[in-house]
């Protein structure tokens, strides 16, 4: 059974940081691209950031230069470090990751549960 948990949510001051971890687990034979999600009260679920599994990133429009996305392969971790927080980066914000569960599996995207920030004005 494959599980993303992500950690390091919560409440911050505009200007702020926070860290955002996902660790995966279970059965896992390769992970491809891993990456972050948000969504805000009544909008819909966003891509905030991504990345390969050699490092290419890419990210949304409002976050580039913000936040860094990172990645440990050893550790089957995806890492969000978000920087100079404004209260519009409020939102529960979700990782996931395309994976192969078994060697007779093709690559499947699994999703954590997601962990709330709330930027405060």
């Amino acid at each position: 059974q494959v599980q993303l948990v992500e950690s390091g949510g919560g409440l911050v001051q505009a200007g702020g940081s926070l860290r955002l971890s996902c660790a995966t687990s279970g059965s896992i034979v390769s992970i491809n691209t891993m990456g972050w999600y948000r969504q805000a009260p009544g909008n819909q679920r966003e891509l905030v950031a991504i990345i390969t599994p050699g490092g290419s990133t890419n990210y949304k429009d409002s976050v580039e230069g913000r936040f860094t996305i990172s990645r440990d392969n050893a550790k089957k971790t995806v890492y969000l470090q978000m920087n100079s927080l404004k209260p519009e980066d409020t939102a529960v914000y979700y990782c996931f990751a395309n994976l192969r569960p078994s060697a007779y599996s093709r690559y499947m995207d699994f999703w954590g549960k997601g962990t709330l920030i709330t930027v405060s004005s």
